[in-house]
C-alpha cells in the first residue's frame, strides 16, 4: 500500500501476492524487496527510477523466506524457515489444492511443523543489491530461523519456533519492534573483514 500526502489517502499497489512477509528498502531508496514466502522467492518492487511502480523477482531461493532485512555492509539478509521440497512446492504450485488441506481435520500448522523437521533446517543468506546470493549459513539441527540481524559484527538470529533472550540493551535497537532474538545454540557468529569466522 501506498500513502499519497497530497490527497491523504491509501491505495493498493500490489495485490494477489503469495503470503508476502518482510520488506526493506534498497540502499539508494530506489526500491523495496520483500519476501514472497510460499513461492520461495524475492520480489523487488521499484520505487523512484524509470521502472517505477513495476515488479520482478529478485531472488529465487531454495527455501522459504520469512523475513528480509538490509544488511549493514550492503545487501540483504534473508531468514528462511526451512529448505523446500518438491512435494511441497508442486502442492504450493495448486491453490485450490492447498486450500483444500487447510479445510481438513488436522491442525495443519502442527503438521506442517513434524514434517519439516524432516526436510532440512532453517538458512540464512545474504543477498547483493542486485539479487546475487553472497553468503549463506544453515543449521543441520532442525532449528527454524525466521530473523537475522547484523549488528556490530554479531549476527543475532531468531526464531517463532524456538527458545530465545530478548536484548534491549543497545539504544539503537527499538522496544517497539520487539526484536526478540536468540544466539543460535548459544554461538554468536563474528564477522572479521567480511569473512566469516
Amino acid at each position: 500500500m501506498k500513502y499519497e500526502q497530497e490527497s491523504k489517502q491509501v491505495r493498493v499497489v500490489l495485490n494477489n501476492l503469495s503470503f508476502p512477509n518482510g520488506v526493506a528498502l534498497s540502499n539508494g531508496g530506489s526500491f523495496l524487496v520483500f519476501a514472497e514466502t510460499t513461492k520461495c522467492r524475492i520480489l523487488r518492487y521499484w520505487l523512484n527510477t524509470s521502472k517505477a511502480e513495476t515488479l520482478e523477482t529478485f531472488a529465487q531461493l531454495p527455501g522459504f523466506p520469512d523475513n528480509i532485512i538490509r544488511s549493514p555492509r550492503g545487501g540483504f539478509w534473508v531468514a528462511m524457515h526451512s529448505r523446500r521440497d518438491k512435494i511441497l512446492a508442486w502442492i504450493l504450485s495448486f491453490p485450490r489444492l492447498g486450500n483444500a488441506l487447510v479445510r481438513l481435520p488436522i491442525d495443519v500448522t502442527k503438521a506442517y511443523l513434524v514434517l519439516s523437521k524432516y526436510r532440512g533446517s532453517g538458512l540464512a543468506m545474504t543477498l547483493s543489491e542486485d539479487g546475487e546470493i553472497l553468503e549463506t549459513i544453515e543449521d543441520k539441527n532442525g532449528n527454524k530461523i525466521s530473523e537475522v540481524h547484523e549488528k556490530d559484527g554479531n549476527l543475532w538470529i531468531g526464531s517463532i519456533d524456538m527458545p530465545f533472550v530478548e536484548d534491549m540493551s543497545d539504544g539503537a535497537i527499538s522496544i517497539s519492534l520487539k526484536w526478540f532474538l536468540y544466539k543460535l545454540q548459544d554461538i554468536c557468529i563474528k564477522i572479521k573483514g567480511g569473512a566469516w569466522v
